[in-house]
């Protein structure tokens, strides 16, 4: 990786969108600071499109959506992306699978949710569970910092993988769902039907900010890719790393990135 003062200015020029992580990407130990928001801002005041991509539950999402100043959200890892017409006021809920086809799926998620507390009775939820469509969150550290084993959280995955599901590790959770869609899926999607573009094509005109092995694919696809500096602990667990990384973590390196595209436009 190099450091994110090592981007060519030509490169961040070009820059007209930006896909970013939200957990320990925006936020900073699960909060979102004045700082990173103020970076979320400035960029959508600039004229740069801020997609949100997020392994976080659609209850999240919805209110991002409606409440943060962004052109749209893809959230549970991909099963959807919302976007409010700020025109009518309408939220626009775009769901991977049908209606009918997301109730089998949570069924299925139920058994598998019931499977894993059954057999790990230290292992918990995560308290966002109830606003989740289609993902199970199991936390794999709780809010004082102690953390599931790695033993523990492979063993856990490969029960899931076994019945069928797609599993991810990021900073806090194991995300676990049917379907084989990720956060570039969505995001290919998303970018196609709002704004007509195919992203294979267009790739080199965004930027993508993330911190965990659930942004892998993200980091692989993007030549423009940028990790905060706590992408440094997951380092060993990723096929292809971004290409950049922030002097800081969380919040702080999404805002450094924010002003270093700003900086380049400017």
């Amino acid at each position: 990786m190099k450091p994110l003062a090592a981007i060519p200015i030509r490169d961040l020029q070009n820059v007209s969108g930006v896909f970013t992580d939200v957990d320990d990407t925006i936020t900073t130990h699960g909060r979102l600071t004045s700082e990173a928001l103020a970076g979320v801002e400035s960029l959508v005041a600039a004229g740069i499109r801020v997609v949100p991509v997020t392994g976080g539950p659609a209850g999240w999402c919805d209110h991002i959506a409606r409440a943060w100043n962004v052109d749209a959200v893809i959230g549970e890892g991909g099963a959807f992306y919302f976007r409010l017409d700020r025109a009518t006021g309408k939220l626009i809920r775009r769901f991977w699978f049908d209606d009918q086809t997301r109730a089998e799926k949570r069924q299925l998620m139920e058994a598998a949710r019931d499977s894993v507390l059954n057999e790990f009775p230290g292992v918990s939820l995560s308290p966002d569970q109830p606003y989740r469509e289609l993902d199970l969150a199991i936390e794999v550290r709780n809010a004082k910092g102690w953390r599931v084993p790695e033993p523990v959280v492979e063993d856990i995955c490969s029960i899931l993988r076994r019945r069928g599901m797609t599993t991810k590790v990021s900073s806090i959770h194991i995300n676990a769902y049917f379907g084989d869609y990720d956060k570039l899926a969505m995001a290919r999607l998303a970018a196609f039907e709002l704004w007509q573009e195919r992203l294979e094509e267009t790739r080199d005109r965004w930027l993508f900010i993330g911190d965990s092995t659930n942004d892998a694919a993200m980091f692989e696809f993007f030549p423009l890719s940028v990790g905060v500096a706590n992408v440094r602990s997951v380092l060993d667990r990723l096929p292809v790393p971004p290409a950049y990384v922030t002097p800081g973590e969380g919040g702080a390196g999404f805002a450094q990135a924010a002003r270093a595209l700003l900086a380049a436009r400017a």
